[in-house]
């Protein structure tokens, strides 16, 4: 059996014949390592593995022409890398002096990546099992601890006898693990005093980090594990707060400095030799060829309503809302970021903030936002701080040193933070918050230490008013006492009112009771009672439109439509979600499938890492002269319109174009960025284009009200189209809006028609299409059902007279 030098000398030698081979290109990078002047030569692991054959009979002594051999080799490295850096080592500071003699006095180090199997964990695996061993570590970092240094080699000059002394040092954190005299010499042997030669010392760089499991990795309901990381010369200041970072090293033991090495209470640390960043936003998403097919089938099949077709992903278990979950969606795919020659960063991430009545969904909207996104951090106003949010400078209790540790917004960097009961911080915790929201990074200045920590991630927040229900009869301002500085940071302000309405009710009871059911064990999939669910009339249309026979025809074309998807090709069968009759109700068509969260997830990741959009020159004029009339408009608004809403349009229309799969952005994606933002300034419904100009009903029929009461005289005498034209609104809308009593005029030419149409004979045969009067008195009902919604401004009730009657007439077509 060889003894430890000899093995030692057998080992350099082979890592010299490894590193000088020309197969490798490994000669090539230490002449870039001495010419770019650094200290650390990085081998994979997977080099070593994957070597070829000749190669192999080459390196006789090394891999014996065996691969069984290659393994037990890499696994002695890997189990066992104290025995076998060294070596390395050694090995390349000899190639180094035959390259170039005069950069031989440095120490060269040695670092490995690649592949490293059961050893590639995060911190939750970490186990006594691996001490010793070489690991891949990944996660975030959470603390930077200051920056020290280390004596290596001390040189000491004794005047009274001209000699030298040399002491080196090492501790329990060095490669060898053995730890020496930690005494610094100051006499010799004889009492005579030394002088330090500081010029001839040897010094080392010495950090220490922590790294904590990701978020979005960490199981529900438990708390994230964390691990100190020693960094040493060339890998420190590499790692900052909130960066993500794959981490190589040994993972050893220290004992405990309260405890002593007597009390069998170690503290396990990462002695680190490369480190790699991440890339943060999603980087536990894996697109394979077949997911990258259908992204771009579904996008190439739904075209203009992909828009549409997923935010109905966006929450289903919540009813309505509809203008929120796109908002929520273009939050979470983001616009496009911009940095400047000049050094200015203008941001590419959404903010929203829902501000509405208690039990209106506003937490759930949170949590549903959180499931979706990559990386997202949940918090609450009353359990945060601004330095909890932000960052905070700490001290050690054991070592005394100054740390840093990063806050929610600087760890949920190029993600999703979600702050609940956004109205409890105080006045001083929200100017922490700030700088993060508009220059999205989070400056310290304190205690010596001078950083910026990026804190690029979207806020969506939640707030109740500050009366509780929300006063109509005040402005937002008052209701939200929330200041414009930090109002205006937000790109959306959506006021969600709970109001009393007979139909509104019953469809979100509907929808919460159909949460509630489940299908028995002995019923058959795809079968439901229509008597058990929706007794003997449908909740689902309150209009009384529907019977229990078009209910019971709704099941039997879901099960034929059942039966149809099951013959689909069976990757797509993950693209949308499974579809349940009780919780769902009878699917119409295909195109009412909801897409699954899975698939979500990858289309979302696909198009915000791949797709860069530019704007076009319709969308600019657009975009341009829509701000220009948002600016000029004097309505009371949710938020106030500075240059920032300018932004927002631009990352609304670049957001949806993401969601395209498109290079540019159009004038139709301008268009629906408009509707989304005057929705949430105005709180109305999208509008709708009349002669080449933008305008909304809703806001027509108010203003046209009180236009009219000017112009009523006139208005009576000559209602023409061209008189209203000057007037500068829609002759249908205005003329809506003057009449009052139309409807008891329509219900009884609608009851003249009907009495009409009875009275003849049916036809003999039957025929394609509607007789002509059957068209006149839909085109008739229709026109008062407008009539009646359009004058009160909300759906038409069922249980209203006129509403009633429309009703009895559409049934009896």
């Amino acid at each position: 059996m060889e003894d430890v030098q000899t093995r030692h000398n057998r080992l350099r030698d082979q890592f010299t014949e490894f590193l000088d081979s020309d197969e490798l290109h490994y000669k090539e990078k230490i002449e870039d390592l001495i010419e770019s002047r650094q200290k650390r030569l990085i081998i994979s692991i997977d080099d070593l593995r994957h070597v070829d054959s000749e190669l192999a009979s080459k390196f006789t002594s090394f891999f014996l022409t065996n691969f069984l051999t290659s393994i037990i080799f890499l696994n002695s490295l890997i189990q066992n890398p104290v025995d076998y850096v060294p070596p390395f080592q050694i090995a390349l500071e000899k190639i180094v002096e035959k390259i170039d003699y005069e950069t031989s006095k440095t120490n060269y180090l040695i670092g490995f990546c690649g592949n490293f199997g059961a050893n590639h964990m995060t911190p939750r695996n970490l186990l006594a099992s691996f001490f010793g061993q070489l690991i891949c570590l990944e996660g975030i970092v959470t603390r930077c601890y200051e920056l020290r240094c280390k004596v290596i080699k001390s040189v000491h000059y004794c005047k009274a006898t001209n000699d030298q002394f040399i002491r080196n040092y090492s501790d329990l954190v060095s490669l060898s693990g053995k730890k020496t005299a930690t005494v610094y010499p100051k006499t010799d042997d004889a009492g005579n005093p030394l002088t330090t030669e500081f010029g001839l010392s040897v010094y080392e760089d010495y950090q220490r980090v922590t790294i904590q499991e990701m978020p979005e990795r960490t199981p529900a309901g438990q708390l994230p594990r964390s691990i100190d990381v020693i960094l040493s010369c060339d890998l420190v200041d590499k790692l900052k707060p909130g960066d993500r970072a794959r981490v190589f090293g040994i993972y050893r033991a220290l004992p405990s400095k309260s405890g002593g090495s007597t009390s069998g209470i170690f503290k396990s640390v990462i002695i680190a030799n490369h480190l790699e960043l991440l890339v943060s936003t999603g980087s536990k998403i894996q697109l394979s060829q077949n997911d990258l097919r259908l992204i771009k089938k579904f996008a190439s099949t739904y075209k203009g309503k992909v828009f549409h077709k997923l935010a109905m992903a966006i929450a289903p278990s919540i009813y309505g809302h509809e203008y929120i979950k796109r908002a929520i969606l273009c939050q979470l795919i983001g616009g496009l970021e911009k940095n400047l020659e000049n050094g200015t960063h203008i941001r590419g991430d959404l903010n929203i903030l829902l501000v509405g009545d208690p039990s209106t969904a506003k937490s759930q909207l949170l949590r549903s936002a959180m499931t979706i996104a990559p990386l997202s951090i949940a918090t609450t106003g009353r359990g945060s701080s601004g330095v909890g949010l932000t960052a905070a400078v700490l001290t050690d209790k054991d070592t005394g040193e100054k740390r840093l540790e990063a806050g929610a917004m600087v760890l949920g960097d190029r993600g999703l933070v979600c702050i609940d009961e956004f109205d409890k911080m105080s006045d001083a915790d929200r100017v922490a918050i700030h700088e993060v929201m508009e220059q999205q990074t989070v400056t310290i200045n304190k205690a010596g230490i001078h950083i910026a920590l990026n804190a690029r991630c979207s806020v969506l927040a939640a707030a109740n008013p500050v009366y509780g229900q929300y006063r109509t009869d005040l402005s937002v301002m008052e209701n939200v006492a929330l200041p414009d500085s930090l109002l205006s940071r937000f790109d959306f302000l959506f006021i969600i009112l709970d109001e009393i309405d007979p139909i509104l009710d019953r469809k979100v009871a509907e929808h919460v009771l159909l949460n509630h059911l489940y299908r028995p064990a002995n019923e058959p999939d795809g079968f439901v009672d229509s008597a058990f669910v929706f007794g003997r009339f449908s909740l689902a249309d309150s209009t009384f439109e529907t019977g229990a026979m078009n209910l019971l025809l709704g099941c039997n074309f879901l099960t034929k439509v059942d039966s149809e998807s099951e013959g689909d090709d069976e990757d797509e069968s993950w693209v949308y979600a499974k579809h349940n009759v009780k919780l769902r109700g009878p699917l119409k068509s295909l195109n009412d499938r909801i897409v699954s969260t899975s698939f979500l997830k990858k289309y979302l990741y696909y198009a915000k890492l791949k797709i860069k959009p530019l704007l076009s020159s319709s969308a600019c004029r657009f975009i341009c002269q829509s701000y220009a009339s948002l600016r000029d408009n004097r309505r009371l608004k949710t938020l106030p319109i500075t240059a920032r809403t300018l932004e927002t349009l631009i990352r609304l229309s670049t957001s949806i174009a993401k969601l395209r799969l498109s290079p540019t952005v159009s004038k139709r994606d301008a268009s629906q960025a408009l509707d989304l933002l005057h929705f949430a300034l105005y709180g109305e419904e999208a509008s709708v284009e009349l002669n080449n100009a933008t305008f909304h009903e809703g806001s027509n029929i108010t203003l046209a009200k009180a236009r009219a009461k000017r112009y009523r005289k006139s208005a009576k005498r000559r209602l023409s189209k061209v008189f209203f034209k000057k007037l500068g609104f829609c002759y249908i809308v205005l003329r809506k809006s003057t009449i009052f009593s139309a409807w008891r005029k329509e219900a009884k030419r609608c009851r003249k028609l009907v009495t009409r149409f009875r009275t003849r004979k049916p036809p003999v045969a039957p025929v394609l299409r509607p007789p002509p009067v059957a068209t006149r008195i839909l085109k008739r009902v229709n026109h008062s059902q407008m009539t009646l919604q359009e004058r009160s401004g909300r759906p038409l009730n069922p249980y209203h007279p006129a509403g009633a009657l429309l009703t009895l007439l559409k049934y009896t077509l």
